[in-house]
């Protein structure tokens, strides 16, 4: 769904008051709070939000929109000649996403279908489970991962994977995010590999 962006007030943006919603709705979640919420929290008036946006509902469709469209970007045109390169480059960048957008990324993977914002994005979660479920099943079929795990069911996993990360990942632990991206590829398809597979590591 393509959303109207008014033009904000002098002084203040619209990414900046998408920020600061972001992390509201992250704190109290998104039906526990009000455009007053938001209102305090920037101390603006409610008056002063309208002039950026029309409601609660587009800052929300706005928010995982954001998100989702960075994983689209990655799942939609993954890098690699081979499709388990092609596998590899899916998670290092849905890994990447997850850290740049963190706020945005923990905000869509909590949306519980309440709205019909959250159900539209739920279904685009969903068309990328089913891409990169065409991915895993393509590495099966070249020979690079185990044909007795379901692709399905290895997708979900795999994102399962990758989306705990909000759960403990702060943008200001030691770890780089490429070198959380090489550790999720590295305990995530080892178990997935074939032992006799032409590309594995030795």
């Amino acid at each position: 769904m393509t959303t109207s962006v008014r033009r904000g007030r002098p002084g203040y943006d619209l990414d900046s008051l998408l920020h600061v919603a972001v992390t509201v709705f992250n704190e109290r979640g998104y039906d526990g709070t009000s455009m007053e919420d938001l209102a305090a929290r920037l101390g603006i008036s409610k008056s002063a939000i309208y002039h950026h946006v029309s409601s609660k509902t587009e800052l929300l469709q706005l928010a995982v929109d954001r998100a989702l469209d960075a994983l689209a970007a990655v799942v939609t045109e993954p890098l690699g000649e081979t499709a388990v390169a092609r596998l590899e480059s899916v998670l290092r960048g849905s890994v990447r996403v997850l850290v740049a957008e963190l706020p945005f990324v923990t905000l869509l993977l909590r949306v519980r279908g309440n709205t019909d914002a959250e159900r539209r994005a739920m279904a685009r979660r969903r068309e990328l489970d089913h891409l990169l479920t065409d991915v895993v099943r393509a590495a099966v079929e070249e020979g690079s991962l185990r044909p007795d795990v379901d692709p399905a069911l290895t997708a979900r996993l795999l994102f399962g994977t990758v989306n705990s990360l909000i759960d403990w990942y702060r943008p200001s632990r030691a770890l780089r995010p490429d070198e959380l991206a090489e550790a999720v590829i590295t305990l995530s398809l080892r178990g997935l590999r074939r032992t006799d597979s032409p590309d594995r590591d030795p």
